[in-house]
């Protein structure tokens, strides 16, 4: 790799390191020494470093005062906070967009679940569900909101792959998917939201309780 201005290379950096944590090819506690991936990227420490300042706004890597980086680890009661706190905000934010939502919203929106029915790969389609609830949510024009629910959703991507791979939990999530979309195409403020918090609140308590039945 040719190491490219600081900006897009840390970035670069990011995203690679990202995939790894998500995919769970790096694991939880697992050490991020900035000599082995600066060495490894072909790039300098600078950007190494940003890279992993960046994915700590994330949720995703802790660092330790002369201890250096590692991969964040939740517990099952940081995954219930994050889905309870998910909950809150992301029904706040529906509320918002339906009122704005238009038909482009809705066919965008349905061709995302019908992509989302044949994909298989976890981790795509743990990223094409993100892009469906971001998309409900932007007509919301709320984007301080949306970046804070988009860096809770990072937080506990990990947890939704590795569930995803164990359970065949797509045809269920589905479904509340099209109910929640349909529900918005009405108008129905009244019914989406407890709708869309029943839907975070179960898909939270199931992988809780995954990762407490694996620990």
């Amino acid at each position: 790799m040719t190491p490219l201005d600081s900006v897009t290379t840390s970035e670069l950096i990011a995203q690679k390191l990202r995939h790894d944590i998500l995919s769970g090819k790096l694991k939880p506690l697992q050490p991020l020494r900035q000599d082995e991936i600066a060495a490894q990227m072909g790039v300098s420490k600078i950007p190494t470093r940003e890279a992993l300042v960046q994915l700590k706004t994330e949720g995703l890597v802790v660092l330790h005062q002369n201890r250096g980086a590692v991969v964040a680890e939740f517990s099952p009661a940081d995954v219930t906070e994050i889905y309870d706190m998910r909950a809150a905000l992301e029904t706040l934010a529906l509320e918002r967009a339906i009122p704005n939502m238009s038909k482009a919203d809705f066919v965008r929106a349905e061709g995302l679940i019908e992509i989302m029915d044949d994909e298989r790969d976890a981790l795509k389609w743990s990223e094409l569900n993100w892009e469906f609830h971001a998309m409900l949510y932007r007509p919301a024009h709320m984007p301080r909101l949306l970046e804070h629910i988009r860096m809770l959703h990072s937080n506990v991507a990990r947890y939704v792959v590795h569930y995803l791979t164990s359970v065949d939990y797509h045809a269920e999530a589905q479904r509340q998917h099209r109910l929640i979309l349909q529900l918005c195409r009405d108008g129905n403020i009244a019914q989406a939201t407890p709708q869309l918090a029943a839907h975070l609140t179960q898909a939270g308590k199931k992988i809780a309780r995954f990762l407490k039945d694996e620990g």
